[in-house]
């Protein structure tokens, strides 16, 4: 049987065979962690009860130990509401629900805000679900702690507080970021960070697990070991100021984003301004950029070894299945090492369902797996029964787009989700052909797996792979054409891109019900409580998919390949820079990128305001529609 994101194969024999003796299974760790504080913002934002329990039964199956909790800022508003903050200065600080994980991390503020009442009561009324049915399972909760960022209110009501403004954030200015930090020192700081976790405590009750990150991706305004030891201990003070058996857990990101900053001395500092074996640490992304053998296994405090795989949510074949295979092994046999679990950390989850199930597999494994074998079983379970093609394509994908070694960052940057430019990056990991290969074994099996909705789901995936080949290879032909001013050969790829490829890959999308940008775009209007609500929502799911931020502050870092969105969006993008190509060509005047970035972004604020209602359950047939693609475009 097999279990995933993209559907189940449950075709078990009833009644079950009976077991020759009890089946005993023991974890080389304490603890198989799952999620990343991103993933609440790029998955989860717009969920229902409904979809959590299938999640929360997922991860029951795969051995889940801990997931964060409650990530509802319904409890710190109070807090400050308490402390004499007005309704105004806290609507200024919340963002709206898209990007509450950059609120809850000290980058943004405000942005698509505000929070109204209802989605504070809607998601409390969720959160006491998602808890009592993950402890009745056994799993830990883990409770956002106070990191030390406050609102600019916090200054009126108490105008001595010893509170310091962050710079700006990844390409958002002080209108959106810039958030104040309260010195360590402060008394406030106590006052604060213990109120707030006191008011979870009672509301939620607590497995003495408790997260905060109060750096990531924000550079500190000390260098000094001592200011650094002074926060985190600060930090973790207001933790067993509301529990005195608090665990801190913390994300290891920052020490691998900024190495320039974060040297041997500083990480050393503070991680050692908590007691050792109080914290344990996130390695978030040591499948690709292991911090734990640069720090001595992170000072003498626990690690948990997280395989990251995946940013912004976005679609795109992608592993490092070697790495993972074998990293969490070696992590083990380090020297001293404090490795104390395994961890799934993702950006965004519901891709690649492979890379999940066998890192989960992992975290029960004495040691790595014969990946080959492996990836054929887990063919059978997922579509089952034995099939030697899709067998030999699941082989094939293992050893292409699936393994990718040395630092491989999985952020898809296809032409065919990127802004156009003449200075676009097509190189792949892998050999593009394999990919060709198993789409043709795959669709070779539809005859035999064709009903089973997992093997639907792989074909459309795989499918769309390959096309993000074909769009590259079409953008090369383009470019070269311009170069050497061959409008017909221009117009011949442009054509055949603008007007054939692109439209059947958004038909092809949109057969399948997890490719639909209605399905995202309804769910979160299914949030609302009223209109403006969820006009509110559906900006707020627009905006992360594309412009990321009023102005394209992060562009693209979230794309998605849906249904909708590659013809509304990436096409028209598209279609914009084959006609000013062809234009440049015809009247001899230059392209400029910065003129066409100008017009470009009309059309892509045109696409998040535009109030178009997308379809949320699929239309066509995923079989006859891969196979069309196929006859039109296999190489």
């Amino acid at each position: 049987c097999h279990l995933s994101w993209s559907g189940a194969q449950l075709s078990l024999p009833d009644p079950l065979p009976r077991l020759r003796a009890e089946i005993h299974a023991a974890a080389p760790g304490r603890y198989r962690y799952y999620q990343n504080v991103c993933a609440q913002s790029y998955s989860f934002a717009w969920w229902d009860w409904a979809r959590w329990e299938r999640e929360i039964d997922w991860m029951a199956a795969a051995g889940t130990g801990e997931k964060p909790g409650p990530a509802d800022p319904r409890r710190p508003a109070q807090v400050y509401r308490n402390l004499g903050l007005n309704q105004s200065e806290i609507d200024k600080y919340f963002t709206g629900p898209a990007f509450l994980a950059w609120n809850r991390m000290g980058n943004l503020r405000r942005w698509a805000g505000p929070l109204p009442p209802a989605w504070h009561l809607k998601q409390l009324y969720l959160q006491y679900r998602i808890v009592e049915r993950m402890r009745s399972l056994g799993m830990t909760t883990v409770l956002p702690a106070f990191a030390g960022h406050v609102p600019q209110g916090i200054l009126r009501v108490f105008p001595r507080v010893n509170a310091t403004r962050l710079r700006g954030w990844s390409h958002f200015d002080c209108t959106y970021s810039c958030i104040y930090l309260l010195d360590p020192e402060d008394p406030m700081f106590q006052v604060i960070g213990t109120l707030f976790l006191k008011e979870l405590i009672k509301e939620f009750g607590t497995d003495h697990v408790y997260s905060a990150d109060t750096f990531n991706e924000m550079t500190p305004l000390s260098s000094d070991p001592a200011y650094l030891s002074r926060v985190s201990n600060a930090v973790f003070r207001s933790m067993t100021g509301a529990d005195p058996e608090a665990l801190w857990l913390m994300q290891g990101w920052l020490f691998q984003h900024q190495p320039d900053f974060w040297h041997p001395a500083q990480v050393r500092a503070l991680l050692h301004g908590v007691p050792l074996g109080r914290m344990i640490v996130l390695d978030l992304f040591a499948e690709s950029k292991p911090v734990y053998q640069w720090t001595e296994s992170f000072y003498g405090q626990p690690f948990i070894w997280c395989m990251l795989h995946n940013f912004g949510g976005n679609h795109g074949l992608f592993g490092t299945v070697e790495a993972i295979n074998h990293g969490p092994f070696m992590a083990r046999r380090f020297p001293n090492s404090t490795m104390v679990g395994t961890g799934l950390v993702p950006e965004g989850i519901e891709q690649n369902d492979m890379v999940y199930e066998l890192m989960n597999e992992l975290g029960w494994r004495q040691e790595p797996l014969n990946l080959p074998s492996w990836v054929s079983r887990y063919a059978e379970r997922r579509y089952g029964a034995p099939n030697a093609a899709a067998a030999g394509a699941w082989r094939l994908l293992l050893r292409s787009v699936y393994n990718c070694t040395g630092v491989c960052v999985n952020h898809n940057r296809s032409p065919l989700v990127r802004r156009p430019s003449l200075h676009m990056d097509t190189e792949l990991w892998y050999n593009a052909s394999d990919v060709y290969e198993a789409w043709r074994l795959l669709l070779s099996a539809s005859a035999e797996l064709g009903s089973s909705p997992t093997f639907r789901y792989d074909l459309v995936d795989v499918t769309r792979q390959a096309a993000q080949q074909l769009v590259s290879n079409y953008y090369l032909d383009i470019r070269s054409a311009f170069q050497s001013h061959a409008l017909a050969e221009l117009l011949t790829a442009g054509g055949v891109l603008v007007y054939d490829l692109l439209p059947e890959l958004d038909s092809l999308l949109s057969s399948h019900s997890l490719f639909l940008l209605g399905r995202w775009l309804e769910s979160a209007r299914a949030m609302a409580t009223s209109d403006q609500e969820a006009e509110q929502y559906e900006l707020n799911a627009r905006n992360q998919v594309t412009l990321w931020g009023p102005s394209g502050n992060i562009l693209d870092y979230a794309n998605k390949q849906l249904g909708g969105l590659v013809l509304d969006y990436y096409g028209v993008r598209w279609s914009l820079f084959v006609s000013l190509l062809v234009e440049s060509l015809n009247s001899g005047r230059p392209f400029h990128q910065d003129e066409f970035n100008q017009a470009v972004f009309q059309v892509e604020r045109g696409f998040v305001y535009n109030k178009k209602r997308y379809p949320a359950m699929p239309v066509g047939d995923t079989l006859e529609i891969s196979r069309k693609l196929f006859l039109k475009y296999y190489p």
